[in-house]
């Protein structure tokens, strides 16, 4: 599928925030502050090796919504780190989008066969609807460690357990941006990584990376939106850069413009408040919509006219999509022994979750935390066709 706009026209403008690792850290003095989930919330992926929760709150303090009806509704990616499970729980009850990025985020991954990919995809999915409640039919995509997909081999791994899309894939910089394609075919452009897939995958979506800059390249190019310079900057001249580089996509072919975060974004002032200057603008536009990567490809499949839109049923934010069950307000706060399996030092590391704590730290091998290495068998039920939707216990 090349990346072309699609046929019906005018297309809203499509808007994506997320932000990497959502993983919280448990020692943050305010990760008790409510996230309301009308508000607005960053990561990720979108999401960077842990996430604190002070930081995530800091993005929220202000409400924005599509029309005054819908919350901007970033998508999550998870990596494990110090965790605090039940506040992914608060936010996939809130209806945000979750996503899996790997247990370890080790380096070198790409080049790992197929056991190693299932392990860390599919071991973070399991230890999300474990800890979290999250069904693993609600994790609909996934993303490569320092977007370096692995090949063919990864894609084989959507394939085999079920996931709608892969968001690994970074685009050079170009003066018209990408449109998601699957991958039937080739990929459309230039593999920056060296490490895309060369085999056939259809029906599997990819949503790329384009990369983010301004005609005079101030600040440089980047796929994260926090690995341009832009720390020298007010946030005045935060906002005007994020405003020119949206525009490449508005005034172009109108592809959705997804925002990738890590955390150090949030912590400059000037950075976050240009962002909040940015996002305020966009909705002063009467053709920009904010919605999850699920969302978009819903409409990319089938595409509705604007005047469509306040009643497309996929992006009705009042009827509640999430199947993850309310949280509990109090959480178990658990210290667990943690050894890595190539490690000889044993230390201790912390999780929070509404369910009973497990009896180690999860790990790959182990995503139930049983204390039983190598207690995980999803191969067996790949190969037994359940997949994403089977009942074997090692996710379920």
């Amino acid at each position: 599928m090349q990346s072309e706009r699609p046929k019906r026209t005018p297309p809203p403008q499509l808007q994506n925030v997320n932000q990497e690792h959502i993983v919280i850290v448990i020692n943050s003095e305010e990760k008790q502050k409510v996230i309301n989930e009308k508000r607005t919330i960053y990561d990720a992926n979108i999401i960077e090796i842990t996430f604190v929760c002070m930081q995530l709150d800091h993005v929220s303090d202000h409400e924005r919504s599509n029309y005054g009806q819908f919350p901007i509704d970033p998508r999550r990616s998870t990596p494990i780190g110090r965790s605090n499970y039940q506040q992914i729980q608060v936010l996939a009850n809130g209806g945000h989008e979750i996503a899996v990025e790997t247990i370890s985020l080790q380096q070198g991954l790409q080049d790992k066969g197929y056991e190693e990919w299932v392990g860390e995809m599919i071991g973070m999915r399991s230890i999300l609807k474990h800890f979290s409640n999250v069904s693993s039919n609600e994790i609909n995509g996934m993303r490569a460690p320092f977007l370096k997909p692995g090949r063919n081999t990864q894609y084989k791994v959507i394939e085999d357990f079920g996931f709608i899309y892969d968001s690994s894939i970074s685009v050079p910089p170009s003066p018209i941006p990408m449109w998601p394609y699957t991958l039937d075919y080739k990929i459309p452009h230039e593999c920056k990584s060296g490490t895309c897939p060369t085999k056939s995958f259809p029906g599997i979506w990819e949503v790329p990376l384009n990369a983010h800059f301004v005609e005079s390249y101030e600040g440089g190019h980047c796929p994260y939106m926090d690995q341009c310079v832009l720390h020298n900057h007010d946030a005045d001249e935060v906002f005007h850069w994020l405003q020119e580089d949206f525009e490449r996509y508005y005034y172009q072919n109108k592809a959705p413009y997804m925002m990738p975060f890590h955390t150090n974004w949030f912590q400059i002032k000037e950075l976050e408040g240009g962002l909040h200057k940015f996002l305020d603008w966009t909705q002063t536009l009467p053709d920009v919509w904010f919605v999850t990567v699920t969302q978009a490809l819903t409409w990319i499949t089938d595409p509705k006219t604007l005047n469509q839109l306040n009643n497309y049923e996929p992006w009705n934010c009042k009827v509640k999509s999430t199947q993850t069950p309310k949280p509990c307000n109090i959480s178990n706060k658990c210290a667990l022994a943690f050894k890595e399996p190539t490690s000889n030092i044993s230390d201790t590391r912390y999780m929070e979750t509404c369910f009973e704590c497990p009896a180690v730290y999860p790990w790959l091998g182990d995503s139930h935390g049983s204390g039983i290495p190598g207690r995980d068998n999803y191969i067996d039920q790949s190969e037994a066709g359940e997949g994403k939707g089977g009942s074997s216990d090692d996710e379920n």
